[in-house]
């Protein structure tokens, strides 16, 4: 199953998500109405009275229960999965931090964001939490937070822990926790009546004349909150239970190994604490969790039985191992640091050589990788980390130096340009930050550029942390300085357009440019100009352009094709395409990604312009591409 098809499934669970809500609502609704007929002694009332009387019963049932979850909804959404993770006591994670078991989970959450091309989310730590777990929660990538409580850090060794974030991270790319958050708010509508039964139960005990029909529609209230509960666990068991299913399987896939993830799954099994929470609030995000975060019976259980999902990636696995891992741990519990001493897992120089000019690709496979971290990924996602300085890495990691490090990739080297620039940032930001930016765009000019755009997607999770009209401020600098000279280039409108996005939706939690449910054939013209733009970089001609051209749209467009008609503006003629394009369901999206990969790879190669630009564009079509193979070949002729 590729990325494409996850989507759809995602979408074929949203709407029997609705249908399950509406159902239970229905029986609630059935629930309060019978007790407003018995409490109020409506019985007698004629036929049209009783039922305008219901009518009315219903419609505020409904009310109620649907204004809770959009409210419930819109402050999940207004604050991003931060909010979830503080919700159950979680402690931020800072970017620079030293110590070395929160060094390691920062180290592992940053190799996935790179492997899965996604920015890097917000990492907390459930403190509290001596159990191994951990979530993931977000309308967006740009706007997730990653979660994993203290007994997992101190339990997991760190093949285990990159199980849990690859699992994790399988719910970030693929729209999980989109629709996790709207199980949240649509479970939390169904849920109010039960408080609301609880207070009308404790206001009638003072009012002896009217206080027996007002308890009983308490009652019947807080009866119909229960069977919210009731239905709202089923709702959750028959949403999770597939999709941990896949998960798991996408973190062998991100990982490239299965002793991890059935690693972390045998702890959870052998270790008296398990996977359960503490936190009060862990009914709420049941559903959203690596393990069982409640002990509920297999009617209601979120997540397939230990066993089962063990057995599924280790088809070898016994279950008697799970009982001797107990005993053994009952006088000895594992030490995920200790384990990475004794295993060698610390991190290592990679050996990887650094990629060449070119890469080879293979359009299928680059269409299948999208969202699908190859067995490969993660250790390219590694050596990329590996080979940027450190000095580079640790001013990304802070917020107070990952500005000036940014603006310093966008200066350019010519000195008439770069002193419009420094201008420009003097003035919107002051001339300290404007020396710091020159003094780093100097330090940076001997950094690959293969490595910049990582580099900048490690600091978008300090950039985060600044404040949001600083973050406008920023964003409006990094527009003026890509338009210093009157010319934008690849690389720049990469940085420019990405950080755009991500920046947006981390403040908005949507994205800046989606419209309308779109079609292919209503956006032949987008299609045409992205085609043409991206079969036009890296080609030494306009002629080697029309046939890589002709190679991308025979596959998506109808004939005749249109002619190749690459834009004037260059780049910045993409910025009108991408709320159109953006919008296309996915299987148009999978059929347009096709093209564009055929196109810019027509020549049998990629070079880091093309491969920079085709993850900018997979990412602003929410189709992230993980880092591309690295063998070198020489340069085409």
């Amino acid at each position: 199953m590729n990325f494409f098809e996850r989507q759809r499934r995602v979408r074929t669970l949203s709407r029997r998500l609705v249908l399950l809500f509406a159902l239970a609502v229905l029986g609630i609704v059935v629930v309060v109405d019978a007790a407003v007929i018995l409490g109020f002694q409506l019985q007698s009332l004629p036929v049209a009275q009783l039922a305008t009387v219901l009518a009315v019963v219903s419609v505020l049932t409904m009310i109620l229960i649907g204004a809770t979850s959009v409210i419930r909804m819109a402050l999940l959404r207004n604050s991003g999965g931060g909010r979830v993770a503080r919700q159950l006591g979680g402690v931020y994670v800072p970017e620079d931090t030293t110590d070395p078991s929160l060094r390691r989970l920062r180290n592992v959450v940053e190799e996935m964001a790179i492997a899965s091309a996604v920015p890097v989310p917000e990492v907390y730590v459930l403190e509290r939490e001596s159990a191994i777990n951990a979530f993931a929660a977000g309308w967006s990538p740009a706007d997730a937070a990653v979660a994993v409580t203290r007994g997992a850090l101190e339990r997991l060794n760190r093949d285990e822990l990159q199980g849990v974030i690859g699992h994790e991270f399988s719910h970030v790319v693929n729209g999980d926790m989109r629709l996790n958050l709207r199980l949240m708010g649509l479970l939390f509508g169904i849920l109010a009546l039960a408080v609301i039964g609880r207070l009308m139960l404790q206001g009638s005990r003072g009012d002896r004349k009217n206080g027996t029909p007002i308890a009983l529609v308490g009652l019947a209230a807080l009866l119909a909150g229960y069977i919210g509960v009731f239905f709202g666990r089923l709702i959750k068991a028959a949403v999770s239970r597939q999709r941990e299913y896949l998960a798991d399987a996408s973190a062998v896939q991100y990982t490239r190994q299965t002793t991890g993830i059935t690693g972390a799954l045998k702890k959870i099994a052998g270790l008296p604490s398990g996977s359960r929470l503490a936190n009060g609030n862990v009914e709420d995000v049941s559903h959203m969790l690596f393990g069982d975060g409640l002990r509920l019976s297999s009617w209601f259980a979120t997540h397939p039985p230990l066993p089962e999902r063990i057995k599924v990636l280790d088809p070898a696995f016994d279950p008697a191992e799970l009982r001797a891992l107990a005993q053994r741990w009952v006088t000895a519990p594992p030490s995920g640091l200790a384990e990475d001493q004794a295993l060698g897992l610390a991190a290592e120089p990679s050996t990887t050589e650094p990629r060449g000019p070119h890469v080879r690709v293979d359009p299928g496979q680059v269409v299948a990788s999208i969202a699908t971290p190859e067995p490969d990924s993660h250790r390219r996602a590694a050596a990329v980390l590996d080979r940027i300085p450190q000095r580079f890495l640790t001013r990304a990691r802070q917020p107070d130096t990952v500005v000036p490090l940014v603006f310093g990739l966008l200066m350019a080297a010519d000195p008439e340009t770069r002193y419009e620039q420094h201008t420009t940032i003097a003035v919107r930001h002051g001339m300290p930050l404007a020396d710091t930016a020159l003094a780093e765009a100097e330090s940076l000019a001997r950094l690959r550029p293969a490595l910049r755009l990582p580099l900048v997607q490690v600091g978008f999770s300090a950039l985060r942390r600044r404040p949001l009209p600083e973050l406008e401020l920023i964003l409006g600098t990094v527009s003026d300085l890509t338009r210093v000279d009157g010319q934008v280039s690849v690389f720049e409108y990469c940085l420019s357009r990405l950080l755009y996005q991500e920046l947006y939706e981390s403040m908005n939690h949507a994205p800046p440019l989606r419209g309308r449910r779109q079609t292919l054939a209503r956006s032949q013209a987008e299609v045409v100009t992205l085609l043409s733009t991206l079969a036009l970089i890296g080609q030494p001609n306009s002629e080697r352009a029309r046939v890589a051209y002709r190679a991308g749209a025979a596959l998506i467009l109808p004939e005749p094709v249109p002619d190749f008609t690459p834009p004037g503006q260059g780049v910045v003629a993409l910025d009108a395409i991408w709320p159109r394009l953006d919008a296309l369901d996915s299987v148009d999206k999978q059929r347009l990604v096709a093209s564009l990969v055929t196109a810019i790879s027509h020549d049998g190669v990629m070079t880091v312009e093309e491969v920079e630009l085709l993850r900018t564009v997979c990412g602003l079509l929410h189709c992230p591409v993980p880092p591309l193979a690295e063998t070198s070949v020489p340069s085409p002729a």
